[in-house]
């Protein structure tokens, strides 16, 4: 057992107080947001968001170094798009006349797609006592260099890149009224059909882990027959879909793909590699078991089997 390790298993908070806990961070997080983005009366809506989220950040990285777990910015990726989102709607309402339907769908989606992730990290968090796996090889790293890795690339680097995903909300949501498109319709399209997807994907593999597995065993029916990491490509599918609903209200906005691009080059470039690291340190074999099957898009088996 590690040094970090033995310092997370003293005196643990119940689950129970873990959620407390985290609630609370979250909570001190928005009241900093709220009074950072309130000190700079004459910037952009665009920009002091930026400082809020930020500074909500820093305080949940705050958070995480008090309890040694990085664990707690988990759901932050999920959580900080509702209230970025509520503060440029109520700058459009403010300066505008009332919600379009295109602001009011975006707007819902985001909702059900931040309460339902949320709610499936939720349900497998252990608590306090529990730090994602992703962060453990990083713990052979001293204080204070761990923290510094935490927080540059566990905790900053991911609110940049879903701050860049939210720029198409901003677009969308500051764009003014305007002709609803062909392309909103590709837009709910393609964001519902992502959130389905998240969805779908994290229930299978719930009932799968619930179900026993033998050891070595891997999930191969539902979506996991056609991708390896549908879950993954539902994530990414949902931020360009709201690029769409951005590209239809606000053509000349266009640049805002910066968000969408980088969260997919995240995915592909990071996440499904280490992923598959990991499936292949814990299940040897892996390779030949996944024989044939995408590892991010969904498509069907190239083996014909």
């Amino acid at each position: 057992m590690s040094r970090g390790d033995a310092g997370r298993s003293r005196a643990t908070p119940s689950r129970g107080a873990s959620i407390a806990w985290c609630i609370l961070i979250y909570l001190i997080a928005a009241a900093a947001a709220f009074i950072a983005g309130g000190s700079l009366p004459g910037a952009s809506p665009l920009a002091r968001a930026a400082v809020g989220d930020l500074a909500a950040t820093v305080v949940v990285f705050l958070g995480s170094l008090v309890f040694n777990n990085s664990s707690i910015y988990d759901p932050y990726w999920s959580v900080a798009p509702v209230p970025i989102a509520a503060y440029w709607t109520v700058i459009a309402l403010r300066y505008g006349a009332g919600l379009s339907i295109r602001e009011l769908l975006i707007l819902l989606l985001v909702l059900a797609w931040a309460v339902r992730l949320t709610y499936n990290w939720l349900r497998r968090w252990r608590g306090i006592g529990h730090e994602d796996w992703r962060y453990a090889d990083f713990r052979r790293f001293r204080r204070p260099l761990y923290w510094t890795v935490s927080f540059l690339g566990f905790h900053l680097f991911p609110t940049l890149l879903v701050f860049g995903g939210c720029l198409s909300l901003y677009a969308v949501l500051t764009a003014g009224p305007s002709a609803i498109r062909l392309l909103d319709a590709a837009a709910i399209v393609v964001t519902f059909l992502a959130i389905w997807i998240e969805a779908r994907s994290d229930r299978e593999l719930r009932q799968f882990l619930a179900s026993g597995p033998a050891e070595g065993e891997i999930l191969e029916t539902g979506l996991w027959a056609l991708s390896r990491h549908p879950n993954y490509f539902g994530e990414v599918l949902f931020w360009w879909g709201l690029y769409l609903f951005a590209l239809a209200a606000h053509p000349s906005l266009w640049w805002v793909i910066v968000g969408p691009a980088a969260i997919s080059l995240l995915f592909v470039l990071v996440s499904v590699p280490m992923m598959e690291r990991h499936m292949s340190a814990r299940h040897p074999g892996y390779a030949e078991l996944q024989e044939g099957r995408s590892p991010f898009l969904p498509w069907f088996d190239r083996t014909g089997s």
